[in-house]
């Protein structure tokens, strides 16, 4: 069974921009390779921009755009740029649509950096990639923006704030995927004081109810970005799925898909496993689901329990109905 497949996160950028030899077309180095990304019919990829919280943050946020630049130039017989004219002609055209992302904000501004050298980078890197899928402020741990998913207690700081009042008119989602719970309040919380025009996704996340990660969503967070006309993509992570049970994807899928069947998506978060620090989380992805090329065989297995018009939304159509809507 095979449909077009739009995905909210992959981690190809900083692969290319950190791995020795990295090669987009090896199936060998990372599951989200270009001809892995062919086999499973993806037709919409974002590419995270990743950086750690240091003093080479925003160098190496610099970087990646300059690769994703680069990518749209040189591979331009196998990727185009995800933006509205592609969308209005993806029937006719065989490539990829990429469009870029940032996770993490400390791309954006190292602890050091600057509110001026701030806005330049925001404004050089938004005009290198050509727009952005969505930003997140954190990543497991706490930044000058707000505390990551592994931080307790740490919520949206002034720093986040001020971030967030610039995004206001730039038709870029804010990303909840990666916030402590209390950053995410303090987000929702921003928005609605200040009736800020930034809409809500969660990019790559699961759901805490069904098991018990702090990178997964509460079901009140789910449906708020519900509630506000966002998207929610299934991670396809062991450590957020479940430790031992591979069905447990579908289980993931068909909540978010009871919840809301407008909303969910999926967002596979594939990256370089090679040098993972952390043994005990090996193998990161259970076979069904441990690379790009999987989609179809994934959708294959949920087709004994949704229907077709159901399916075709988890694909693609929510993906792109919710930027359709945004740059319209």
């Amino acid at each position: 069974m095979t449909y077009p497949i739009a995905d909210l996160h992959c981690d190809l950028l900083s692969f290319l921009a950190a791995v020795p030899g990295a090669d987009a077309f090896s199936k060998d180095q990372i599951p989200c390779a270009f001809p892995w990304l062919q086999e499973g019919e993806v037709k919409m990829q974002v590419m995270a921009i990743f950086t750690n919280v240091d003093q080479s943050s925003m160098k190496m946020a610099g970087m990646q755009a300059e690769i994703f630049y680069d990518l749209l130039r040189k591979e331009e017989k196998t990727v185009a740029m995800f933006d509205s004219d592609f969308l209005k002609n993806h029937t006719s055209d065989d490539r990829i649509g990429i469009i870029a992302s940032v996770e993490n904000a400390a791309g954006f501004g190292h602890e050091k950096a600057t509110w001026p050298e701030i806005y330049k980078q925001f404004d050089r890197m938004l005009a290198t990639v050509g727009q952005l899928a969505y930003i997140s402020l954190t990543h497991h741990t706490e930044n000058r923006f707000g505390g990551g998913n592994y931080t307790e207690g740490i919520g949206l700081k002034e720093d986040g704030k001020r971030l967030l009042d610039y995004m206001v008119g730039k038709k870029i989602p804010i990303d909840l995927s990666h916030t402590s719970d209390l950053l995410a309040e303090g987000i929702l919380n921003h928005i609605d004081r200040h009736n800020l025009h930034i809409p809500i996704i969660a990019s790559h996340s699961n759901f805490r109810a069904l098991w018990d990660n702090k990178r997964n969503l509460t079901d009140e967070f789910a449906q708020e970005v519900i509630k506000r006309g966002g998207i929610i993509g299934v991670n396809f992570l062991r450590e957020f799925l479940d430790q031992n049970v591979p069905e447990r994807l579908f289980e993931h899928i068909l909540h978010g898909n009871k919840m809301c069947e407008d909303a969910i998506c999926f967002g596979a978060d594939f990256f370089y496993t090679q040098n993972f620090p952390e043994e005990s989380r090996q193998p990161l992805y259970f076979p069904l689901a441990e690379n790009a090329g999987k989609y179809p065989s994934i959708l294959e297995s949920l087709s004994k329990t949704l229907s077709e018009s159901h399916l075709k939304k988890l694909a693609f159509e929510n993906v792109f109905n919710f930027y359709r809507n945004l740059w319209s």
